[in-house]
């Protein structure tokens, strides 16, 4: 039985080699000189061929799509990365940019400042309940010459007054907005005068002007200044503009509501005012120097 299985498998093994001679010497036959035989097994080669052809193309088709699309796959894996680390880096140029855009602003108020005036950055801004403060902290202290009354702009505007020296080297600022700041005013385009305090408005940050007289002029739009008048602050800085003005139908006086200047939301640097500055007379809360 061995015998027979050895000589059964060597039959198949010279047909596998022989037969494809065969085919091949029928293909290249001039066609002229093909036989019988050649002829036939082109007839029977024929669809073989076919079958072979259509299932290379299918399995190349295939291999092809697959090394396509993990090569896509590797391109959108980098490209992803690629927008991530561009991105990151967009949000770094843009936060350059604003402190940019902010240190021009400031360089270009500092020929408008007295000589004696001191840069500060805010750390810290005062608690809240309602995502509005209405204090915040500056990196300058006692060693920096700084005192409790001092006035407080940026290049927007006014900003408040020192409320507290600390020892530690760091200050309390009190924003205009407070409604325990009280600032003489004027109107520009009329002169008007009146007292601006905070109003602790709950969805906004807004003054308003009190003891305006009802006969002065003032409409929404106009601009409002530091008076000069008191002990506080001088003359000329911008406080913000009229948004509102209330009429009553009696009395001596009217209000308006104004919006400030300074976006104490975006605020990051200041000028701490020294020349001239002077404590305030009503600071009695315990206000002071610790």
């Amino acid at each position: 039985m061995n015998y027979f299985k050895r000589l059964r498998d060597l039959a198949i093994a010279v047909m596998l080699l022989v037969v494809p001679f065969f085919f091949l010497g029928a293909n290249l036959k001039d066609p002229s000189k093909q036989n019988a035989v050649d002829r036939a097994l082109l007839k029977v080669a024929s669809p073989l061929q076919w079958v072979a052809h259509e299932a290379a193309e299918a399995t190349s088709s295939v291999l092809e799509e697959y090394v396509y699309l993990v090569e896509v796959g590797r391109d959108n894996d980098t490209l992803r990365r690629e927008n991530a680390r561009l991105r990151s880096e967009l949000r770094g140029l843009r936060f350059e940019a604003d402190e940019n855009r902010r240190m021009r602003q400031l360089l270009g108020l500092r020929p408008e400042l007295p000589p004696d005036s001191i840069a500060a950055e805010i750390i810290a801004q005062g608690a809240t309940t309602n995502f509005r403060f209405s204090t915040v902290y500056v990196d300058r202290g006692p060693r920096d010459r700084v005192e409790v009354g001092m006035p407080v702009v940026s290049s927007e505007g006014l900003v408040g007054y020192v409320r507290r020296v600390r020892a530690s080297g760091y200050s309390d600022v009190m924003l205009v907005v407070d409604p325990k700041s009280a600032v003489d005013i004027v109107v520009r385009r009329t002169g008007a005068r009146g007292m601006l305090r905070g109003t602790n408005a709950s969805d906004r940050y807004a003054s308003q002007i009190h003891f305006l007289d009802r006969e002065d002029e003032v409409r929404v739009g106009d601009e409002v200044y530091t008076s000069g008048l008191g002990r506080r602050f001088p003359a000329g800085i911008l406080v913000g503009h009229v948004t509102k003005v209330r009429r009553g139908d009696s009395g001596l006086f009217q209000d308006a509501e104004v919006t400030p200047s300074v976006d104490f939301q975006d605020l990051r640097e200041v000028f701490v005012l020294t020349r001239g500055s002077r404590v305030p007379s009503d600071l009695s809360d315990g206000e002071g120097r610790e």
